[in-house]
């Protein structure tokens, strides 16, 4: 079964996997851009593309990502994944 809900450790929570680039990240900008720093943003994404391209992007905007991992284990690389960005 696939968790859908934010983490406890998230003060906000978007879910991207419908998304394709760049709407990825134009919507994990906006929702960086809502948070106070010191917050951080829980993005649940997936394929090649995002998987790269978030993590950097935010990072190439002064944020932090605290991790990126699979949501299932048994999900493939370029799956469901759980994006942990620290605002800075």
């Amino acid at each position: 079964m696939t968790e859908t809900a934010p983490s406890p450790d998230s003060d906000f929570f978007i879910d991207i996997t419908k998304e394709v680039c760049p709407m990825t990240f134009v919507k994990t900008k906006l929702a960086l851009e809502k948070l106070r720093p010191g917050d951080v943003l829980e993005v649940r994404l997936k394929g090649k593309e995002p998987l790269n391209n978030v993590p950097r992007s935010a990072v190439d905007h002064g944020n932090k990502v605290v991790s990126l991992e699979r949501e299932d284990g048994d999900q493939p690389d370029d799956g469901i994944h759980r994006l942990m960005i620290l605002k800075e």
